[in-house]
């Protein structure tokens, strides 16, 4: 481990180029080699948590219904803690900056803790999804936290090298969040999926706490409440309109149009707020630093296009492929090898070289063309070896991308403003995010339904949603291909969306000015 190096010669204008704008910092910070560990144990423990909590959950969800009863409910579970957990993102960026790390780790594991005991209590459907919510309280803040916490102890240059770590803490929880949850749900009971993050999270509150021992700068602050209350409504209102359209109300009705005008008045109110807050949750001038704008934008745009075809592909290997849910997880296994390598080995020749526009151009390049060949397998109908190397592809990109991304956006924000910036990237992730699963899933809808005009009806879609793969192997086998062709069909859509908008982020990115990676954890680039 390599502690942060002396201040280099702050560039002059002559010699400087892109990099001109990082002003020499106003100190040099050293981080013992034991306290580093202690605070990266800590907040891959906390990420971790977060990162699996979703994934165990979901699979355990049936159970839940059946014990409690209350199926029509259960999409809500997974509603309330999308909407605590994304609405408080920038809010926990923007109080770390003013009362530290440490207290607001604090205050987001006990949440998320009180929130995971609650639930494991819970006796009703209706108490699930209330203490869900709080659950969410508390995770909202953990993603947000442990990537600023390590700009407190480490310097950007150094940085890549431990970012790869949460790209690859996030690989595995891919994978072993379902097995986990699979195994807690079928051995133990549905409760102890919400148990099990005690012990985990409490050792991650104690390493925290011995190692993130930097104070607040102890000045005064005012806090942008009206601000947090809007921007908390605006995303509440969008959420909802992507949780409820073409499901709850058709996309062109009423209700879609009412809440996509309370989301852009309340959207519309936080910028008019914002630009007069003494001390606003997000400044706004901000967005003038070209590589912090188009970073936020690209990680949203990333978010879009992953989550708007990685969450299909499961259900493209079972429903058309013929996969078992088991061999369709383990599909996923070159994606997830392709983000420990190149996350890993990237972070290091990116820490050795101090620049990482060719990587994260590299990452989203590979990510597009691999999304492109996604869409074009699924329109062939291609064997599965063939998505093996997709996903293999699209897992390097990812571990390339996804962390240099983060880097390069705070490397180009004052180390004050660092948990804002990176809450307003979380953000910016969690609804992009969120977008791409609405949008592609209303291209399969709509796709779906054409078939079964097409087919007078005689495809019974209806039974093989609320049934899967059991449904299908009971129909006729000329029905069984009807499905299968429906289903391939809507997905290469989903695919095909999903690579032209990351083509799209790789375009932005092109014409990205790249700052020099600083070398020390000093406060303030202009």
């Amino acid at each position: 481990m390599n502690s942060p190096a002396q201040p280099e010669a702050a560039p002059t204008a002559a010699t400087a180029g892109p990099s001109a704008a990082i002003a020499q910092p106003s100190r040099v910070a050293t981080v013992p080699a034991a306290q580093l560990r202690t605070v990266m144990a800590g907040v891959l423990l906390a990420m971790a948590l977060a990162a699996l909590d979703q994934n165990i959950v979901n699979t355990a969800l049936p159970r839940m219904a059946a014990d409690l009863g209350g199926m029509g409910h259960l999409s809500w579970v997974v509603t309330a803690f999308m909407l605590t957990s994304t609405t408080t993102t920038p809010l926990y960026g923007k109080l770390s900056d003013i009362y530290g790390r440490r207290r607001l780790f604090f205050i987001a594991i006990v949440l998320f803790l009180t929130g995971s005991m609650l639930c494991g209590a819970a006796h009703s459907m209706a108490e699930i999804i209330l203490y869900r919510a709080l659950q969410g309280l508390g995770a909202g803040g953990l993603l947000v936290l442990a990537q600023a916490a390590i700009g407190d102890v480490v310097s950007p240059r150094d940085r890549p090298r431990y970012q790869g770590l949460f790209t690859g803490t996030f690989a595995l929880a891919s994978v072993a969040g379902p097995l986990l949850g699979g195994f807690i749900t079928s051995a133990l009971s549905w409760r102890w999926v919400f148990y099990v993050n005690l012990p985990v999270g409490i050792l991650a509150l104690a390493m925290i706490a011995m190692g993130l021992r930097k104070p607040p700068s102890g000045k005064v602050r005012p806090i942008d409440f009206l601000g947090a209350l809007l921007l908390t409504g605006a995303t509440a209102m969008l959420l909802l309109l992507l949780a409820w359209g073409g499901t709850e109300f058709p996309w062109l009705s009423f209700d879609s149009a009412g809440l996509l005008a309370v989301t852009l008045i309340l959207s519309a109110l936080f910028v008019w707020q914002e630009l007069r807050a003494p001390e606003p949750l997000i400044r706004l001038p901000l967005f003038r630093n070209a590589v912090y704008a188009r970073g936020v934008a690209v990680g949203g745009m990333m978010a879009f296009a992953m989550l708007g075809s990685t969450v299909f592909l499961p259900l493209y290997f079972q429903l058309v492929l013929g996969m078992s849910p088991a061999v369709a997880g383990m599909m996923l296994l070159p994606q997830v090898i392709g983000m420990l390598l190149s996350s890993i080995i990237g972070g290091r020749i990116v820490t050795h070289l101090g620049r990482n526009k060719p990587f994260l151009l590299t990452g989203l390049g590979l990510e597009a063309v691999a999304l492109a060949s996604l869409a074009g397998f699924a329109f062939l109908g291609a064997a599965p070896a063939a998505f093996l190397v997709s996903m293999g592809a699209l897992g390097l990109g990812m571990g390339m991308g996804m962390p240099n991304l983060t880097t390069a956006v705070q490397n180009a924000v004052a180390h004050r403003e660092l948990g804002a910036a990176t809450g307003a990237m979380s953000f910016a992730r969690s609804l992009g995010g969120a977008l791409g699963v609405a949008t592609s899933g209303s291209i399969m809808s709509a796709r779906l339904a054409a078939a079964t005009a097409a087919a007078h009806g005689a495809l019974d879609l209806g039974a093989l949603n609320a049934h899967g793969m059991q449904a299908l192997a009971r129909l006729p086998a000329d029905q069984q291909a009807a499905i299968s062709a429906a289903y391939r069909t809507a997905l290469t859509g989903c695919f095909l969306l999903s690579g032209v908008v990351m083509t799209a982020a790789f375009l932005l990115v092109l014409g990205l000015p790249e700052l020099v990676l600083r070398s020390e954890i000093g406060d303030a680039p202009a």
